[in-house]
């Protein structure tokens, strides 16, 4: 446990990205099994111990801490790992044990129970001192926060064994905490684990973002990018898994999609709801405010079936009857997928159809037109490309329409966590409900939390101080005075806010110091925008 927490906090103090990739390489080499794949699980976010959250911290220090000096303490610090570890008691002398391994904190608090995960965790932070107790309480309530994403760590363990990251990454999703097989293939002391009996995920291809490259269309095919979520559908042994981006399964969230597939195969595709109406450029997909209904639902009843049908547009075929694909142009996996689709249940497979265009300028007017619900903008995939984990340079591009800017005014501020922990940076804004010099009411219209420099995020934590109003918990009521330009992709119809309206994607593109908030939008000119 101690060397896990000297591996944190020198995380912590390591701002670039290369010196991460030495302190995490260096450590999975120096640690013995079990604790580094334990470690390499936390970093990647892949432990859960469900009796013990933050919850959990704060009634054990209200036991042990004057509440004044807890709630002050914590206001002050922002983060309630480092607060609690600072301010637990230090246990009596002849109490003091050694201190646990991580895998010892493993099988401690995997045994642990909601009634005695407190006491649990009470006897294990007696025996660490600060830096482990602040590892510990990390650790187990899953909330490292340290600017490690799950990329970064496989990164770091092919450097740390010299192995291909690629590999890696095709190998991980089949292996479980803390990683035995993958340390030993990567060690050379057993064969690469298998991936082909399984329903497993593998890492998608990714583009990068079409900026100033000379693009020869002749070269790219073009097709539209589905506003939609990335999905990987994967059939192998009669069993079919739908993954997210991020490799997480998502089946049970739409069963329809996973009971369609019946063809030994791994698809790439966007996951859409069918919209009301049919035809068009969006081919019947209903935009992301309708599909956000139902991501995150572990059971969906019959009516949601029903009225948001899932289906899937097809982008790519990476593995079809145990033949991978992959290393195959783009041109020939889209000629196989053009041929697998009419065998595929059209209720829940089309196809995402390439966009014709004679040159990039031609291209550039369709897609300024593009203002449909369902499209999100254009991608571009060289016709030779084969199909690669991650981003690779000159292979895929992504074209994302403008977006559309609004003048709204600065309502409600909270503050953020990790880096940004003593600043206020989620920033919640509202338009105009009718006329403000004439009793007008703003109204929130979205929420942002980044887009700012960090001049402008002291700038930002520094008028929400001085010009709060009221404070709600955690969040604090400005007066009605700043005005933020902010940049949306899109706007919809919604319910679920008092404006009836909801953004996607909103950021903070200007902060309008100039202009007086009686100025700003009001709701019918963002309303005028809903797709």
């Amino acid at each position: 446990m101690e060397r896990f927490a000297a591996l944190l906090d020198s995380l912590l103090l390591t701002p670039l990205r290369n010196g991460k990739l030495q302190l995490i390489a260096g450590y999975l080499r120096a640690t013995p099994d079990p604790d580094r794949g334990w470690a390499l699980a936390a970093l990647t976010s892949a432990v859960d111990f469900a009796p013990i959250k933050a919850g959990t911290v704060r009634a054990l220090m209200a036991n042990r801490v004057d509440p004044v000096l807890w709630a002050l303490s914590r206001d002050f610090v922002g983060d309630t790992a480092e607060t609690a570890s600072l301010l637990w008691p230090e246990p009596e002398p002849a109490a003091n044990e050694p201190p646990p391994t991580l895998g010892g904190v493993v099988t401690v608090l995997s045994q642990a129970t909601r009634a005695t995960a407190p006491a649990v965790l009470a006897s294990l932070l007696d025996r660490l001192d600060t830096p482990g107790r602040y590892a510990l309480i990390k650790f187990a309530t899953g909330a490292l926060r340290i600017g490690i994403s799950a990329r970064l760590a496989k990164v770091a363990f092919a450097q740390a064994f010299a192995v291909p990251v690629d590999e890696v990454e095709e190998y991980w999703h089949g292996q479980q905490p803390p990683y035995s097989g993958l340390f030993a293939w990567a060690t050379g002391t057993a064969p690469p684990p298998r991936t082909d009996l399984l329903p497993l995920f593998r890492p998608f291809m990714l583009a990068h973002p079409l900026e100033d490259e000379a693009i020869n269309l002749a070269d790219y095919a073009a097709e539209w990018k589905w506003d939609g979520i990335r999905v990987q559908l994967v059939h192998v042994g009669g069993e079919t898994r739908v993954y997210s981006r991020g490799g997480d399964e998502i089946s049970a969230s739409f069963p329809e999609i996973a009971g369609a597939l019946q063809v030994p195969a791994v698809l790439d595709g966007e996951l859409l709801v069918r919209g009301n109406a049919q035809g068009g450029e969006t081919g019947g997909a209903a935009s992301f405010n309708a599909l956000q209904q139902r991501l995150g639902r572990k059971a969906v009843s019959k009516t949601m079936l029903a009225e948001s049908p899932a289906f899937v547009r097809l982008y790519d075929l990476l593995i079809l009857d145990g033949e991978d694909l992959r290393e195959l142009p783009w041109s020939q996996r889209r000629a196989r997928l053009e041929d697998l689709v009419p065998q595929l249940d059209a209720a829940r497979f089309d196809l995402s159809q390439t966009i014709p265009a004679k040159d990039m300028s031609a291209l550039a007017e369709i897609r300024a037109r593009a203002r449909d619900a369902a499209i999100e903008g254009v991608m571009l995939k060289h016709r030779q490309s084969p199909y690669v984990a991650g981003r690779r340079a000159g292979l895929w591009y992504k074209w994302k329409r403008e977006p559309l800017l609004i003048d709204c005014v600065l309502m409600y501020a909270q503050r953020g966590s990790g880096k940004r922990s003593s600043f206020y940076s989620d920033f919640t804004f509202g338009c105009w409900n009718g006329n403000p010099d004439a009793g007008g009411e703003l109204l929130p219209v979205g929420k942002a939390y980044f887009g700012f420099t960090d001049e402008e995020l002291r700038f930002l934590d520094r008028h929400v101080r001085q010009h709060t109003v009221a404070k709600f918990g955690p969040v604090r009521e400005t007066d009605k005075s700043l005005v933020f330009e902010v940049a949306f992709d899109s706007v919809h119809l919604s319910k679920r806010h008092k404006s009836g309206l909801a953004m996607r994607f909103p950021r903070i593109h200007r902060i309008r110091d100039d202009k007086p908030a009686h100025e700003a939008d009001r709701l019918e000119a963002l309303r005028a925008l809903v797709t």
